[in-house]
């Protein structure tokens, strides 16, 4: 399958996949991957890579992924091969769309659970009626604070290394659009919620946000990326299946 000159990987291609001769893909290679739990970005595109250039015995091959997704997160992740991380920038444009599992009551370092609860809050006045009139607030363009565990460069470092050294400065705020919030279920203290954005948004600093104007903290406890553009997850494919795709069989 074709899209915009690079050549799409999924679960929807037909096997035996891909040619070994990467120039027969002069637009390079895009694949939705569905991102392990507690892998970074890099670890994937480490393993694909690994791979990919024993396959096509390219030792220079390029390759990258059209946007960050936390490692506690799991779901779309596109690595983008040869010439098709020359357009790793156009693809992390698109809409995102997470599924997002936010806890009340408590809250960590991180907004996450990379890191251990550091305070208790009070979660019992929190209703559905409640959640879905503060949700309003939080739609449309917006200023938003970055967690200090990301990776957003402070004088000339990441700031999550800096945090784990305990400098848990206050980022400079981002311009983000949050297009759509739909509660898809709540059992006190869980939400689950689906967000609709723009890129750069930090779902973790929602959490916290909304933690904040309900007067109580929460927590992201799970995040699932299910669309990045026109990507979905339902054409993604397990690294798995790109190790068997890539295999020298």
């Amino acid at each position: 399958m074709s899209n915009k000159s690079f050549t799409v990987i999924d679960r929807f291609s037909e096997t035996p996949f891909p040619d070994r001769d990467i120039q027969n893909y002069p637009g390079g290679l895009v694949i939705p991957l569905d991102k392990p739990y507690k892998w970074s970005s890099a670890d994937a595109v480490r393993k694909i890579k690994f791979r990919a250039v024993k396959f096509f015995g390219l030792k220079n091959l390029k390759v990258g992924h059209a946007g960050t997704l936390d490692p506690l997160a799991t779901g779309l992740l596109l690595i983008c091969i040869g010439s098709a991380t020359k357009r790793a920038g156009e693809l992390q444009e698109g809409i995102k769309e997470y599924i997002a599992g936010i806890t009340f009551g408590y809250t960590t370092p991180s907004f996450d659970l990379e890191k251990d609860k550091d305070a208790d809050y009070p979660y019992s006045h929190i209703n559905q009626e409640l959640i879905e009139e503060t949700l309003k607030q939080f739609t449309g363009l917006q200023q938003q604070i970055p967690p200090s565990f990301s990776a957003k460069m402070v004088n000339g470092q990441r700031s999550y290394m800096l945090a784990r050294e305990g400098d848990h400065r206050e980022l400079t705020p981002s311009l983000i659009t949050i297009h759509e919030l739909e509660i898809i279920s709540f059992a006190s203290p869980l939400l689950l919620l689906r967000v609709l954005c723009s890129k750069g948004t930090y779902i973790r600093s929602l959490a916290r946000d909304l933690g904040t104007a309900l007067n109580s903290g929460a927590t992201l406890t799970s995040l699932t990326r299910t669309r990045s553009g026109d990507f979905t997850v339902s054409q993604s494919i397990s690294i798995e299946k790109t190790e068997e795709i890539f295999s020298l069989k």
